[in-house]
Protein backbone atom coordinates (compact mmCIF):
# COMPACT_ATOMS: atom_id res chain seq x y z
CA UNK A 1 0.00 0.00 0.00
CA UNK A 2 1.33 3.42 -0.96
CA UNK A 3 2.20 5.77 1.86
CA UNK A 4 0.30 9.07 1.87
CA UNK A 5 2.48 12.13 1.25
CA UNK A 6 0.78 13.96 4.11
CA UNK A 7 2.35 11.55 6.62
CA UNK A 8 5.79 12.96 5.81
CA UNK A 9 4.73 16.62 6.10
CA UNK A 10 6.07 18.34 9.16
CA UNK A 11 3.69 19.49 11.84
CA UNK A 12 5.64 22.78 11.80
CA UNK A 13 4.59 23.37 8.17
CA UNK A 14 0.90 22.76 8.90
CA UNK A 15 0.65 24.59 12.22
CA UNK A 16 1.02 28.14 10.75
CA UNK A 17 -1.76 27.33 8.28
CA UNK A 18 -4.01 26.36 11.18
CA UNK A 19 -3.05 29.60 12.98
CA UNK A 20 -3.91 31.67 9.89
CA UNK A 21 -7.23 29.90 9.50
CA UNK A 22 -8.41 30.44 13.07
CA UNK A 23 -7.06 34.00 13.35
CA UNK A 24 -8.76 34.96 10.08
CA UNK A 25 -12.03 33.90 11.72
CA UNK A 26 -11.37 35.86 14.93
CA UNK A 27 -9.95 33.11 17.13
CA UNK A 28 -6.62 32.88 18.92
CA UNK A 29 -3.54 30.72 18.81
CA UNK A 30 -4.25 29.84 22.46
CA UNK A 31 -7.62 28.39 21.43
CA UNK A 32 -5.95 26.43 18.64
CA UNK A 33 -3.35 25.08 21.05
CA UNK A 34 -6.12 24.11 23.48
CA UNK A 35 -7.83 22.06 20.78
CA UNK A 36 -4.59 20.34 19.69
CA UNK A 37 -3.66 19.70 23.33
CA UNK A 38 -7.08 18.15 24.01
CA UNK A 39 -6.68 15.84 21.01
CA UNK A 40 -3.07 14.75 21.50
CA UNK A 41 -2.12 15.28 25.13
CA UNK A 42 0.83 17.52 24.25
CA UNK A 43 1.30 20.40 26.67
CA UNK A 44 2.42 23.86 25.49
CA UNK A 45 6.11 23.00 25.88
CA UNK A 46 5.66 19.71 24.03
CA UNK A 47 3.82 21.47 21.22
CA UNK A 48 6.62 24.04 20.86
CA UNK A 49 9.20 21.25 20.89
CA UNK A 50 7.56 19.33 18.02
CA UNK A 51 7.22 22.56 16.04
CA UNK A 52 10.88 23.48 16.63
CA UNK A 53 12.15 19.99 15.78
CA UNK A 54 9.94 19.85 12.66
CA UNK A 55 8.75 16.29 13.24
CA UNK A 56 6.58 14.78 10.55
CA UNK A 57 2.90 14.07 11.18
CA UNK A 58 3.54 10.37 11.58
CA UNK A 59 6.02 11.05 14.39
CA UNK A 60 3.82 13.82 15.83
CA UNK A 61 0.96 11.38 16.39
CA UNK A 62 3.17 8.40 17.28
CA UNK A 63 4.79 10.42 20.08
CA UNK A 64 1.58 12.10 21.23
CA UNK A 65 1.47 11.71 25.01
CA UNK A 66 -2.15 10.53 25.08
CA UNK A 67 -4.77 10.68 22.36
CA UNK A 68 -8.00 11.80 23.96
CA UNK A 69 -10.29 8.86 24.71
CA UNK A 70 -13.23 10.85 23.32
CA UNK A 71 -11.87 11.07 19.76
CA UNK A 72 -14.51 8.57 18.69
CA UNK A 73 -17.07 11.33 19.36
CA UNK A 74 -15.60 13.39 16.51
CA UNK A 75 -17.93 12.91 13.57
CA UNK A 76 -18.52 14.65 10.28
CA UNK A 77 -17.02 15.31 6.88
CA UNK A 78 -13.56 16.68 6.21
CA UNK A 79 -11.95 16.78 2.77
CA UNK A 80 -14.93 14.86 1.41
CA UNK A 81 -14.56 11.92 3.80
CA UNK A 82 -16.46 11.06 6.97
CA UNK A 83 -13.79 11.06 9.68
CA UNK A 84 -15.42 8.19 11.51
CA UNK A 85 -15.16 5.99 8.36
CA UNK A 86 -11.46 6.55 7.58
CA UNK A 87 -9.72 3.19 7.88
CA UNK A 88 -6.06 4.22 8.16
CA UNK A 89 -5.52 5.13 11.85
CA UNK A 90 -2.89 7.81 11.14
CA UNK A 91 -4.97 9.44 8.41
CA UNK A 92 -7.94 9.39 10.76
CA UNK A 93 -5.93 11.15 13.48
CA UNK A 94 -4.81 13.81 10.99
CA UNK A 95 -8.39 14.34 9.84
CA UNK A 96 -9.62 14.50 13.44
CA UNK A 97 -7.21 17.40 13.96
CA UNK A 98 -8.39 19.05 10.73
CA UNK A 99 -12.02 18.65 11.81
CA UNK A 100 -11.41 20.22 15.22
CA UNK A 101 -9.56 23.17 13.66
CA UNK A 102 -12.44 23.64 11.20
CA UNK A 103 -14.94 23.63 14.05
CA UNK A 104 -12.90 26.25 15.93
CA UNK A 105 -12.65 28.43 12.82
CA UNK A 106 -16.40 28.15 12.25
CA UNK A 107 -17.05 29.47 15.76
CA UNK A 108 -18.34 26.34 17.41
CA UNK A 109 -18.35 26.56 21.21
CA UNK A 110 -15.20 25.20 22.85
CA UNK A 111 -17.17 22.80 25.07
CA UNK A 112 -18.71 21.31 21.94
CA UNK A 113 -15.37 21.09 20.10
CA UNK A 114 -13.85 19.32 23.10
CA UNK A 115 -16.81 16.95 23.12
CA UNK A 116 -18.09 18.10 26.49
CA UNK A 117 -14.77 17.62 28.26
CA UNK A 118 -13.67 20.10 30.88
CA UNK A 119 -11.65 22.77 29.16
CA UNK A 120 -8.07 22.88 30.43
CA UNK A 121 -6.61 26.26 31.26
CA UNK A 122 -4.42 27.61 28.50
Amino acid sequence: MARHRIFAMSFASIYPLYVQKVERKGHTTAELDQVITWLTGYDDAGLRQVIDSEVDLETFFAQAPAMNPNVSLIKGVICGYRVEDIEDPLMQQIRYMDKLVDELARGKKMASILRGSATPAV
